[in-house]
């Protein structure tokens, strides 16, 4: 008996589906932590969003009215594409709002860094977390966390200091509020200075900058190891003390640059973000200061205890050690990664990664560069003209934009969903199994196998040959095994 159902029946796509980001090679189902409890004390976390709602009103003022004045995407907004608020738009949003175009100035920024406005060139627009600050308190809270990590960025840093040094103490203070947490309540400059001169000169003893010298003060307490994970080293019981007559004139400085001067600096910054209160001598973290870096910590903690522990790897080296664990466990991982290192340096060497010619570690990268969030947007943009990337780029910049994750897609073209899709089997034909590979095929965004096979060839990933014979191989249709494997041949040979 011979059917009337055409022979090809078996190469028809079934169930198409919005790409997802590359699978993980292995699932494997780890025992839960149970979810840490902040110290005590610690307000709920309704009550610390009020704060921070109550801290940025005037941020929130300034990118509504950006909204409702200039509208979204309004050009002209900035002057020079560095978000810089315009005079023109300054001096209005000014008369409207009754303030001083300084103190607009000032909240237009700190409502950049917070995630509330959102500027592309010379055109603004209003962030995600703007739409969603009346209604949820952890957009509130993740905004404020945002502006917490850009502290070095919403005050102008001193002229006259060197930007080495400046940056020194910006990779130094998170020892600093981590001894301020700990303490739990006000603690003294001096001693605060103290700590800062240890963790410099650590810094720059682990680079071979500055020898081990007697009458210099050492960098560490003896038999003690600095690390993230281990928490702030307290001062030296017999360490000299800057405000005693014979304290030792090289304690309050590293080399040539006084760092009494610096800490002021970063204090005052800190203040200015709503982190901590200083005056008469002292510093304390505000509740929501204290909060904030006991998560950072918490997320340290977590990481050094887990079977992965890559809170010291290179991007590349952690990212491999996630690529085995569950998503939620993943991301913990990540943020953990993220909370031991400045924000920028991640940043790029997630980027750096993500350029390798491994394609589940560039899934993984921008898997971490979401985690960053807001502050990873201008690289994200920077890399949207690099092939290799652009397709992760633009899904990247659409969720940040708000984009639900299902819809994110529809900002790819045609030949943009191919290549990813392509992108994705290399790293499921590299680390995972057979059938994930063959479940790949429901993911593409051609409706049939042979219209998939004629547009991968056309699209010219470095990988087509190689995932197209992983493919034929794992398949169990033989006719679909044949067609995918005489597409591999063609494109080896040119055809």
């Amino acid at each position: 008996m011979t059917s009337r159902i055409p022979r090809d029946s078996r190469l028809r796509l079934v169930r198409p589906r919005p790409l997802a980001a590359a699978p993980r090679a292995v699932n494997q189902r780890r025992p839960r932590r149970p979810a840490p409890r902040p110290p005590e004390g610690t307000p709920a976390p309704a009550e610390l969003a009020g704060l921070a709602r109550t801290g940025l009103a005037g941020p929130v003022r300034v990118a509504r009215w950006a909204d409702t004045a200039l509208g979204p995407g309004s050009a002209g907004a900035t002057a020079d594409g560095k978000a810089t608020l315009s005079a023109a738009t300054a001096e209005r949003a000014a008369a409207d709002l009754g303030l001083s175009t300084a103190q607009v100035r000032a909240d237009w920024d700190t409502a950049r860094l917070a995630g509330l406005v959102e500027v592309h060139g010379d055109s603004a627009r209003p962030g995600w977390r703007l739409r969603a600050w009346d209604r949820d308190d952890s957009a509130v809270l993740r905004g404020w966390v945002a502006l917490f990590d850009a502290w070095s960025l919403a005050s102008p840093e001193p002229e006259e200091q060197e930007p080495a040094a400046v940056a020194e103490v910006v990779s130094a203070m998170p020892q600093v509020l981590s001894f301020l947490q700990l303490s739990a309540g006000p603690v003294p400059v001096e001693q605060l200075l103290d700590l800062l001169q240890q963790r410099v000169t650590e810094l720059r003893t682990e680079r071979c900058e500055v020898p081990y010298e007697p009458g210099i003060a050492h960098p560490a307490l003896p038999g003690a190891r600095q690390s993230p994970e281990s928490g702030p080293a307290r001062p030296a019981a017999d360490a000299p003390n800057p405000a005693d007559p014979g304290a030792d004139p090289d304690f309050a400085s590293v080399g040539d640059t006084p760092l009494a001067p610096l800490l002021d600096w970063a204090l005052r910054a800190l203040v200015f973000v709503g982190a901590l209160t200083y005056g008469d001598g002292q510093a304390t973290l505000t509740p929501l200061g204290s909060w904030a870096v006991w998560v950072k910590l918490e997320q340290i903690c977590v990481a050094a205890q887990s079977p992965a522990g890559n809170i010291e790897q290179a991007a590349e080296d952690m990212l491999r050690g996630c690529a085995q664990l569950r998503p939620n466990a993943a991301r913990a991982e990540y943020r953990a990664w993220l909370a031991a290192r400045p924000v920028g340096n991640a940043v790029t060497e997630l980027i750096h990664a993500a350029r390798g010619e491994d394609a589940l570690l560039r899934g993984l990268a921008f898997e971490a560069l979401r985690v960053v969030g807001a502050p990873a947007e201008p690289d994200v943009h920077a890399v949207v003209d690099e092939p290799a990337l652009r397709p992760y780029a633009l899904l990247w910049l659409a969720e940040h934009d708000g984009v639900d994750p299902e819809d994110a897609h529809e900002v790819l073209t045609r030949e943009e969903a191919t290549w990813l899709w392509v992108d994705t089997a290399a790293a499921v034909a590299d680390h995972g199994e057979s059938p994930m590979l063959v479940r790949h095929l429901e993911s593409a965004v051609q409706p049939t196998v042979p219209q998939l096979l004629d547009e991968v060839r056309a699209v010219g990933h470095p990988r087509t040959v190689q995932v197209l014979v992983a493919l034929a191989a794992a398949h169990p249709d033989p006719a679909l095994a044949k067609a995918v494997r005489r597409a591999a041949f063609q494109v080896h040979t040119g055809g």
